[in-house]
């Protein structure tokens, strides 16, 4: 009688066998996703599939099971593995704890949350993260907006519950409120999601007519935030317990806004430095001037050194902008550009020229020394 060699756990999940964790925790995903009974129902071959995947998952992902079945060709020295009839050893189904986390947001309902279950211990909500734009201008002064944020929160007739009000969801009498049953074979044994609960421990007999059991519903909020002044282009500020609503009374996420601010026409940022260009005349820069200079807080008056360069940058303290930590502001610094004439009337052309004969050296004798 002809006898089938029982497929690698590698087979199994179609993945190499020097594939890396990540590679086989995303191919267990996929397809734990396909053979799901919730999205097979009825279908032997499916609830086998999936018994099969989910074994060669729990073995490929104990670094120490698969190191065993690398040298012995099983997860406990004897060989041969049977897909989803692992013997896992020592291995006990209540070290699983409540897999609510994990297939509850694989194949739950509205927000993740199974359809028909709750989640039989509390989770914090998700958090949020939703822009706003802001001028440079009030970037740097500071700011009051109003921002929409829509989020999952708790049901506003069940309170989160899942439940139709005036009754609770409850135990699952499957699995006891535990959230996985065991099957056993012979020696093996195999830990799954409860069937009835979904991994979640409790059911819902009469679910909530308003979120038909989800215990959740998306609704838009606006909240005041307050930009403070000196924030930069993705500057975050966080807003606790904003976020989405938690799960079996677990505390709300937080809410990040992040700020976008517009680029400025006339200053750069550098830090908490702005820069700003400063336009001289080629007489300004050769005999020195004083000259005006913009800042955030009006214009104020500089002196340009005679002798100065194109690109000099004149340091005007405590105008620039405001410091998001801690206190007083950065400096302003106007960066000097001399304006060379385009077209010189006769009188101007007559001096230069003159200029020219007085000058003394040459700029570019240290190019070819």
């Amino acid at each position: 009688m002809a006898t089938t060699t029982p497929r690698s756990p590698y087979e199994i999940l179609g993945v190499a066998k020097g594939a890396s964790a990540e590679e086989i925790k995303k191919a267990y995903r996929k397809l734990a996703r396909e053979y799901h009974p919730d999205r097979n129902p009825g279908d032997a071959s499916a609830e086998e599939r999936f018994k099969e995947v989910q074994g060669a998952y729990d073995l490929l992902s104990d670094p120490e099971k698969r190191k065993q079945y690398d040298t012995f060709g099983s997860a406990n020295g004897r060989g041969g593995f049977q897909g989803g009839n692992v013997n896992f050893g020592d291995f006990n189904v209540g070290d699983l704890g409540d897999l609510g986390d994990l297939f509850g947001g694989l194949f739950g309902g509205r927000g993740g949350r199974p359809a028909g279950g709750r989640t039989s211990r509390a989770q914090r909500g998700s958090d949020v993260e939703v822009q706003v734009n802001l001028s440079f201008e009030d970037s740097l002064k500071g700011v009051e907006t109003k921002i929409p944020v829509t989020l999952e929160t708790a049901c506003s007739e069940c309170h989160g519950s899942g439940a139709k009000p005036g009754t609770a969801p409850k135990i699952c009498p499957e699995c006891h409120g535990r959230g996985v049953v065991a099957e056993s074979q012979g020696f093996f044994a195999l830990s799954q999601p409860c069937p009835r609960c979904h991994g979640n421990g409790t059911v819902i007999e009469d679910p909530c007519p308003h979120c038909g059991g989800s215990g959740r519903e998306r609704r838009t909020k606006r909240y005041t935030v307050k930009i403070p002044a000196g924030v930069k282009d993705g500057t975050r500020i966080r807003l606790k317990g904003k976020g989405e609503a938690g799960f079996a009374g677990g505390e709300a996420g937080d809410l990040y806004v992040v700020t976008r601010v517009q680029p400025s026409k006339l200053y750069e940022r550098r830090g908490d430095d702005l820069i700003v260009d400063l336009p001289v005349t080629f007489s300004e820069a050769a005999l020195g001037a004083t000259v005006e200079v913009p800042t955030p807080d009006g214009a104020v008056s500089v002196k340009v050194k005679p002798g100065t360069q194109d690109g000099t940058l004149l340091r005007v303290k405590g105008r620039g902008a405001p410091r998001l930590k801690g206190s007083g502001r950065g400096d302003l610094l106007a960066r000097v550009k001399v304006e060379v004439p385009k077209k010189l009337k006769k009188r101007e052309r007559e001096l230069l020229e003159e200029l020219q004969k007085q000058s003394h050296g040459d700029p570019r004798e240290a190019l070819f020394s």
